[in-house]
C-alpha cells in the first residue's frame, strides 16, 4: 500500500500543535474546521486510544497500535478506502480509451465558494456534466449515454483556493438501442475544448446568476453593489475565457486505475512536500504548472500556512467523488452489463467490500498467526486500550495493562 513508504520527517500534526494558538488568534475558523485540526492533531496517537498485540504464551508485547482519525482530510489516513475504490474501479473499466478532462472556475468566484461552499461546488459538478451530457448527445460527436467520474479538488499545489474537478470519461457510449458506440471524432479526443469551455461557462453563469438574483447566496465583503455595478461583473465573466483542459487519452485500462489512485482521495498537501517546521515557518515543495511543472519552494508563516489548508476542508457529508450517467449508482449494473457484451468483454466476478478488504489485508500485511519471539501458533491477543491524555504508549507489565 502506498502508504506504507519511509516515514516523512515532518508532519501536518507538528504544524497544528506549534500554530493552532496563532491561527486562533488571526483567523477566526469556523467550528467544523477546529474539529478537523484536532482530529488530525491526535491522528495515530494515544489521545485516539488504540490496541496491543499481546502473546499469551510468551508474555511479549509485540507492538503498540494507535487508532487512525479516518478524516478524509488526513494525509496519514485513507489508504485503504483508497484501495478498496481503485478495486471497485477497476472492476467497472471498460476495454475502451478513457479522457480525463479538467473543469476549472475562474478565481473572481474563489471568495464566492468560501462563502457559499457547497452551492458553489455542487454548481461546479453540474456544470460539467451538463456539458458533456449535452456535447454527447449531438449525433455530430457521439450520439450516445456518456458516463464519467469526476474528483471534486479544491487546492493548487501552493494551497490557494482553485477548484476543479478532474473527469474520467470513457471514449463512447451506449444508444437508444443499448449498443456500445464510438466517436466521431479521429482526433484522439473526445469533444472540442473551446467549445466546451463555452457550454460550461454559460451554465455555471446562468444557475450562479440566477440564485444571485433571487437572494439564495451569501454575498462576499467587498462584492460590487447596485445595478450598474453587477451588470459589468456579468459581463466580465461571460467575456472572461473559462479553462477547460484536456488531456491525451489513456493508453489502456491500467493507466487509468494507476491515475485514479493519486487523485481520489488526495488532500491538499502530503506529509512528504513539508521539507522544514521552525518557529515561525513552514516549507514545504511545490510545482509551479505555469512554468512546466517546475519543482520549486515555498515558506509561509504557520498560521497562514494552516488558514490556507482550512480552506480545502469540505463541509461534514459533502461528496468529492460522483458518477454520472452510465457510470452513476442507478445505471451502472445494467448499463455496464450491456457495454461488456456489445464490446465482447468477459463480465467480471461480483465481490463484496469485505471480500475486498480481506483480499488486501492479505496481499500487503500476510497473516500474523505466529508469534515471531516464541513461534506460538495463534497466540497473539488484540487488546484494546482507551485513549489518554498523555502520548506516551501505555505501561504493559506482566500481561496487566496499568
Amino acid at each position: 500500500m502506498r502508504d506504507l513508504a519511509k516515514r516523512p520527517p515532518h508532519e501536518l500534526t507538528q504544524i497544528i500543535q506549534q500554530f493552532s494558538g496563532a491561527l486562533a488568534q488571526r483567523h477566526p475558523m469556523p467550528a467544523r474546521h477546529w474539529a478537523t485540526l484536532w482530529a488530525l492533531r491526535d491522528c495515530r496517537t494515544a489521545a485516539m486510544g488504540g490496541h496491543i498485540d499481546y502473546c499469551v504464551e510468551c508474555n511479549d508485547v509485540q507492538r503498540f497500535s494507535y487508532n487512525s482519525c479516518r478524516n478524509r482530510h488526513c494525509p496519514k489516513c485513507g489508504a485503504m478506502e483508497r484501495e478498496l475504490w481503485i478495486q471497485a474501479r477497476k472492476e467497472e473499466l471498460l476495454h475502451v480509451a478513457y479522457q480525463h478532462i479538467v473543469f476549472t472556475i475562474p478565481q473572481q468566484l474563489n471568495t464566492w465558494c468560501r462563502y457559499n461552499t457547497v452551492f458553489c461546488y455542487d454548481l461546479l459538478f453540474t456544470a460539467a456534466w451538463q456539458t458533456l451530457r449535452t456535447f454527447a448527445a449531438d449525433p455530430k460527436y457521439l450520439g450516445a449515454r456518456l458516463g464519467a467520474t469526476m474528483v471534486l479538488h479544491t487546492w493548487g499545489q501552493n494551497l490557494s483556493l482553485h477548484p476543479h474537478v478532474h473527469c474520467i470519461v470513457p471514449a463512447g457510449g451506449l444508444d437508444q438501442r443499448q449498443h456500445w458506440k464510438k466517436p466521431t471524432r479521429k482526433a484522439g479526443f473526445l469533444f472540442p475544448v473551446r467549445a466546451m469551455s463555452v457550454v460550461f461557462k454559460n451554465v455555471y453563469l446562468k444557475a450562479f446568476l440566477a440564485a444571485w438574483a433571487l437572494g439564495r447566496l451569501k454575498v462576499p465583503p467587498h462584492t460590487p453593489v447596485g445595478k450598474h455595478a453587477i451588470r459589468q461583473w456579468r459581463e466580465e465573466r461571460y467575456q472572461q475565457n473559462w479553462v477547460v483542459y484536456a488531456k491525451a487519452p489513456f493508453r489502456t485500462p491500467a493507466t487509468v486505475v494507476e491515475y485514479l489512485g493519486r487523485y481520489t482521495h488526495k488532500v491538499a498537501i502530503s506529509n512528504h512536500r513539508i521539507i522544514a517546521i521552525d518557529e515561525q515557518q513552514v516549507t514545504f515543495r511545490y510545482k509551479d504548472y505555469r512554468q512546466k511543472g517546475q519543482q520549486k519552494i515555498m515558506k509561509l508563516e504557520g498560521s497562514e500556512f494552516l488558514r490556507r489548508f482550512c480552506l480545502h476542508i469540505l463541509p461534514h457529508g459533502f461528496r468529492r467523488m460522483r458518477h454520472y450517467g452510465i457510470l452513476s449508482n442507478f445505471h451502472k449494473n445494467k448499463a455496464l452489463y450491456a457495454a461488456r457484451k456489445d464490446l465482447q468483454q468477459k463480465q467480471p466476478l461480483k465481490r463484496s467490500k469485505a471480500e475486498r478488504k480481506a483480499e488486501l489485508i492479505k496481499q500487503y500485511f500476510g497473516q500474523h498467526k505466529h508469534c515471531p519471539n516464541c513461534g506460538a501458533f495463534d497466540s497473539i491477543l488484540r487488546i484494546p486500550f482507551a485513549p489518554q491524555r498523555e502520548r506516551a504508549p501505555p505501561i504493559f507489565i506482566q500481561g496487566q495493562r496499568k
